[in-house]
């Protein structure tokens, strides 16, 4: 190695500057300038940073590897800490969404209303769907929807499927024989849950009209009656609640009242009861199944006789006069009222025409309703059978497949 060259500063320039060392040394790389800064590998002393890199290529890349080497430690760990960080980001991200949810679904659950609202039912104040808030509205349809406000109900037991409606007893005018007194000093508990008959003796219908009735007012009842009994049925026996809505129900269901329908059949009457009984409006109250069980009470109704027949008409237009009075308090349209009115005479001229048949009538009538309900189970039972036969098929075809 090449002796590095000496130079000695004058005593007065040391003396003026104690800053620097006694002796300053040559630059080895280019041997022009004082050397400033020493290679940390092998000690020779350079200038500036292009003497640096000039004077030895094995130091300056073995400088610069170790140097990028330190860099790369000093970014890995970096690196790994974002990649945790983002790892659990990503997973608070899918908790999150799993926690709004289950949030959802514990919201949609929970059946608390506001204390407002609490206040209002504990008071015994009537509460309309109008006093809820959005989100007590669609947790209350959706618990509709579902079925589960019907459990917190309790089952309502048709008047005329009770012991006590074998027992009515009307006059021969079709009015109440004897009128109940109600012991009670709440007027809002009913004495019986059976409705009661005419107050005032019912006119022959030839005071009504002058022309023969209809023949077919044996199958027009047929229609009114279902239509009752599916609407009191939808209100769990409480029409009182929505007297208005429940004639709507009921006008609704049937034709003969709502549309002037003349059926000549108790197939046909039927039929279209059926039909608007099993429209998505009502498919809350069981479908087909439903339908069809309400065909049953119409039954009932026939086989309990005249006395219960007219009980049953009466109360439907209690229901129908209640409601005119709702609706003309509440100012519903013109139309519907007049459909409402309408249907209220028509009622109660049924009910005239009811009181002067025989027993023996509803007897018959009873039995030809009775056999198209069977033949209903029969289409119902072909049809279910037809079902699963296909399901077989379909099963088996798939098998099939599986094998080939």
């Amino acid at each position: 190695m090449e002796k590095e060259k000496e130079v000695v500063i004058s005593e007065s320039s040391a003396q003026s500057s104690s800053s620097f060392s006694d002796l300053r040394i040559i630059c080895r790389v280019c041997q022009k300038q004082f050397s400033q800064y020493t290679c940390p590998r092998c000690n020779t002393r350079y200038c500036s940073l292009n003497c640096y890199k000039n004077h030895s290529v094995r130091c300056t890349e073995s400088f610069m590897r170790e140097n990028v080497l330190d860099e790369m430690k000093q970014i890995q760990p970096e690196d790994e800490t974002k990649k945790k960080m983002m790892d659990i980001l990503k997973r608070f991200h899918s908790e999150d969404q799993e926690e709004e949810i289950n949030s959802d679904d514990e919201d949609d659950d929970d059946n608390t209303f506001s204390e407002e609202l609490i206040q209002k039912v504990l008071s015994g104040e009537e509460i309309k769907l109008e006093d809820l808030n959005p989100d007590e509205i669609k947790k209350f349809k959706k618990s509709l929807i579902s079925g589960e406000l019907s459990k917190l109900i309790q089952p309502w037991t048709p008047w005329w499927a009770q012991p006590s409606a074998k027992s009515l007893s009307l006059s021969q005018s079709g009015c109440q024989l004897i009128t109940p007194i109600n012991t009670n000093n709440s007027e809002s508990e009913p004495v019986s849950e059976i409705p009661p008959g005419p107050d005032s003796p019912l006119p022959a219908v030839s005071q009504l009209i002058k022309s023969e009735p209809s023949p077919f007012l044996a199958v027009h009842l047929i229609d009114v009656l279902y239509s009752y009994c599916f609407t009191v049925r939808l209100y769990n026996g409480d029409w009182k609640s929505d007297p208005f809505g429940s004639v709507s129900v009921f006008l609704n269901i049937s034709r003969v009242l709502g549309e002037d329908f003349r059926p000549e059949s108790a197939k046909e009457a039927l039929n279209a009861c059926l039909e608007r009984a099993c429209s998505p409006v009502y498919k809350q109250m069981g479908g087909l199944g439903f339908a069809i069980g309400v065909i049953d009470d119409v039954i009932a109704l026939l086989e309990l006789g005249r006395d219960a027949l007219i009980c049953a008409l009466c109360d439907l237009r209690r229901m129908v006069e209640e409601g005119e009075r709702v609706g003309k308090r509440e100012k519903v349209g013109r139309r519907e009222r007049g459909k409402v009115r309408g249907g209220e005479r028509k009622v109660y001229f049924l009910m005239c025409w009811v009181n002067e048949q025989p027993n023996e009538a509803w007897v018959s009538l009873a039995g030809l309703v009775r056999v198209e309900r069977e033949a209903l189970n029969e289409v119902l039972e072909r049809n279910g059978k037809m079902v699963k036969d296909e399901k077989k098929m379909k099963n088996s075809s798939k098998m099939l497949i599986e094998e080939v």
